[in-house]
């Protein structure tokens, strides 16, 4: 039995693997795969390593770690798909938090910078990791995963990422607002669009360097 190990670009959650994995194992004499993101080892007998490489590439991912650049097309595609989903879970949870403040008006009156205009503007970014994390395991069970590692996996996601689109998000509705914690319906699209925007380049340099996404 004889082992390759190879180095795969382009992963960036257990989606990934599992394509990856069902590739490589329907090439002639692979034995088993055992697959993570950026990386796999093959066990086979006397597999040919050029059709495992072809496997590799056909099903979309890349072979070794390329050098950076900021030009890869595919990349920034790809990276602009997590980042949507890391968006519209990040925005469930901040824009129901910060319209609910403005609904019950429980913010209302609080001095701006106190200890409790604090507490209240902290919430709606906890909020927003929060159904950004359920929404991605979801995503993940759906795609045949088990609850436990596509949570784990969700965790595992980069909270930088999220992080920044979600300050970025209220930054822009505390501009609409005059700094006052709610939802001004007219800083929506702002709000999308800039936590949209903020995180891309990250995300595309975290899945260009390393292969992982956001999400």
């Amino acid at each position: 039995m004889e082992t390759t190990t190879f180095e795969v670009g382009g992963m960036s959650c257990g989606g990934c693997v599992s394509n990856l994995t069902k590739a490589l194992e329907a090439v002639e004499g692979v034995s088993s795969v055992e697959a993570e993101v950026g990386k796999a080892v093959v066990h086979h007998e006397g597999a040919c390593s050029g059709k495992m490489g072809t496997a590799i590439t056909d099903a979309g991912f890349t072979i070794g770690k390329p050098e950076f650049n900021w030009k890869d097309g595919s990349v920034w595609k790809q990276s602009a798909h997590n980042t949507k989903w890391c968006l519209i879970g990040c925005s469930i949870g901040e824009f129901a938090t910060l319209a609910y403040y403005s609904y019950s008006g429980i913010t209302a009156g609080l001095e701006m910078y106190s200890n409790m205009w604090y507490f209240y503007a902290i919430l709606p970014l906890i909020n927003g990791l929060a159904t950004s994390v359920m929404l991605e395991t979801g995503i993940l069970m759906k795609g045949q995963m088990d609850f436990r590692n596509a949570l784990s996996t969700a965790l595992g996601m980069s909270f930088i990422s999220m992080l920044m689109m979600e300050i970025a998000m209220e930054i822009t509705d505390l501009l609409f607002t005059g700094g006052s914690l709610g939802m001004n319906p007219l800083a929506i699209p702002f709000m999308l669009i800039v936590g949209f925007l903020t995180p891309w380049p990250y995300n595309y340099w975290r899945l260009k360097k390393f292969g992982k996404a956001c999400h």
